[in-house]
């Protein structure tokens, strides 16, 4: 090599130290506990585009729907201690952590989708704070469409339902198993085909899209539209992963989180009629409860109420105080 070709070799070499290499993108996996086709997932689906359309793919987001990644109830846990770096979990289930988590399930607290916004709007600082403390980072939240009662017999007043075999999911289905006499047998969403055609369990309160994206009507026969609460579905972040983002990209997280959030709200109240047809249309007995039945309900909300309030102190007061105003 002839000194000037030496020269200028290093000159190169100089100049391309200099220049940065470009950030390499960034992949996060997204657990889901429910299947594709459940709405939820759909909106998770477009949200994780929609992120990874901002950032021109340099964060992208792959969902894994049906507790493919981790179970349902594995989801919380393996966000905070990053094992994912984002997922979606029904943040009642793990009411046992704090009771403000079930927040949304005190039955018949909020019935309707306005009502459960109004609450949200209540409880949403104070549910951000507590994912904080667990080194989480709120992003968005959907209701599910008002909870009925599904059961294969003809059910009439609480009296009907002693004895019964009843899918519990959260603190609260676990205590109207109690209060009613049934009883209660912890299976997540993913698993619910399989319990009923099992027999192991035959009645559980959900929204017209879980029975509808499970085919219960191949077990059960009844649906009572009770409308007990409308729990949510909220999407949070491993905070650690969320700061280590450049600020354009948690900006973009940000944005595509409030769509889908005001998106998935308009998905569930559509899902909701569309549902209740389908479960219709499948030979299921759709319709409202007796009266016995809804004074049987309601007399578990209002002890289940006055539960939460002793367990939750200040902070539930002052969140149902603030939803009693508005």
């Amino acid at each position: 090599m002839t000194l000037r070709q030496a020269l200028l070799a290093g000159t190169t070499a100089a100049a391309l130290a200099g220049v940065a290499a470009p950030a390499a993108a960034e992949k996060w996996d997204m657990p889901l506990a429910y299947p594709a086709t459940n709405f939820h997932s759909e909106n998770a689906a477009q949200f994780a585009k929609c992120v990874t359309d901002a950032t021109g793919g340099a964060l992208e987001i792959v969902t894994h729907p049906n507790g493919a990644l981790f179970a349902g109830n594995d989801i919380k846990r393996a966000v905070q201690t990053g094992q994912a770096p984002i997922g979606e979990r029904l943040l009642s289930a793990h009411a046992n952590e704090d009771p403000l988590f079930g927040v949304d399930s005190v039955p018949f607290l909020a019935t309707s989708f306005e009502e459960a916004e109004k609450l949200w709007d209540a409880a949403q600082p104070k549910i951000e704070e507590l994912l904080a403390g667990q080194n989480l980072t709120y992003l968005y939240s959907v209701p599910w469409p008002p909870q009925g009662l599904y059961a294969k017999k003809p059910i009439n007043s609480a009296a009907d339902l002693k004895g019964v075999k009843f899918r519990a999911y959260n603190a609260a289905t676990a205590r109207i198993a109690e209060l009613a006499g049934m009883q209660p047998v912890q299976i997540e969403a993913a698993e619910l085909s399989q319990a009923l055609a099992t027999g192991v369990v035959d009645s559980f309160i959900s929204s017209g899209a879980t029975g509808f994206d499970s085919k219960v009507w191949e077990q059960l026969n009844h649906f009572y539209e009770v409308n007990a609460w409308l729990p949510r579905n909220t999407v949070f972040a491993n905070a650690d992963a969320f700061e280590a983002l450049p600020e354009d990209q948690r900006q973009a997280v940000q944005t595509c989180a409030t769509e889908a959030s005001d998106r998935g709200l308009q998905m569930s109240k559509d899902y909701t009629g569309t549902t209740l047809k389908g479960l219709a249309d499948n030979g299921m007995k759709v319709e409202p409860p007796s009266e016995q039945l809804v004074k049987d309900l309601q007399a578990f909300g209002e002890t289940m109420t006055s539960e939460w309030l002793s367990q939750t102190g200040e902070n539930g007061k002052a969140i149902v105080d603030a939803y009693r105003a508005n």
